[in-house]
């Protein structure tokens, strides 16, 4: 997921206190369905051309909570769910976007409390990368130490990955923590590739490169 940087300042319910409930294995049509939530999200954020976005996200938000009515406690679906508000809300822009980001917010709080491992900790990485990119107080709710809390969190659980590390690297980058946030973007070009996210791994690793091109460029 992303937001524009014009809508949000790059800046948890604390991980003590998330009460896991027991988890709900995805159906069979609900793993086809995730499958294609994730598909279609891909092509629409990085293939679409940027005018035609906003409805597309629209449309798909609107598909992904048909699904989650028939498997409500399918954290996946959650998690997909609140990666499509999100995104919708960049492609939206400005602060009429803000109740989207609280929807958001809201579905990855909810996956976390029903598994906070699904999709490799993914709850925790766009959590996060929404607690540093929203405004802070009294706007919404942004804040950077807690950002940095839940990126970590995900890191812990899949340290490999390319969308933990990229989005702590582009936390990093706000806080002019250079060294580490090209450590962190080094890692997210040489993560393995995800079966079935071939688009969605081709996108972030050319936003890791124009990031990892940006911060060269300021650091010189």
């Amino acid at each position: 997921m992303s937001l524009k940087k014009s809508f949000l300042r790059p800046v948890m319910l604390g991980a003590a206190l998330l009460v896991s409930l027991p988890g709900f294995a995805l159906t069979a049509s609900g793993e086809q369905n995730l499958k294609q939530l994730q598909s279609r999200w891909a092509a629409i954020n990085y293939q679409l051309p940027e005018a035609q976005r906003e409805a597309a996200f629209e449309q798909l938000a609107g598909e992904a909570a048909t699904l989650l009515k028939a498997e409500p406690q399918a954290a996946e679906l959650l998690i997909w769910r609140g990666i499509i508000l999100s995104t919708w809300a960049g492609a939206k822009g400005g602060l009429g976007a803000l109740d989207l980001v609280k929807q958001a917010r809201s579905a990855f709080e909810q996956a976390l409390r029903l598994d906070p491992n699904a999709l490799q900790g993914s709850a925790y990485t766009s959590l996060g990368s929404l607690y540093y990119q929203v405004p802070g107080w009294p706007i919404s709710f942004g804040n950077a130490e807690r950002a940095e809390e839940l990126l970590k969190q995900a890191l812990a659980i899949n340290p490999d990955g390319i969308d933990p590390n990229f989005f702590y690297a582009d936390f990093l980058m706000g806080e002019q923590r250079y060294a580490e946030a090209e450590a962190a973007l080094r890692k997210a070009l040489a993560a393995p590739a995800r079966a079935g996210r071939e688009v969605a791994d081709a996108g972030r690793r050319q936003e890791a490169r124009a990031l990892l091109n940006r911060l060269q460029a300021q650091t010189r």
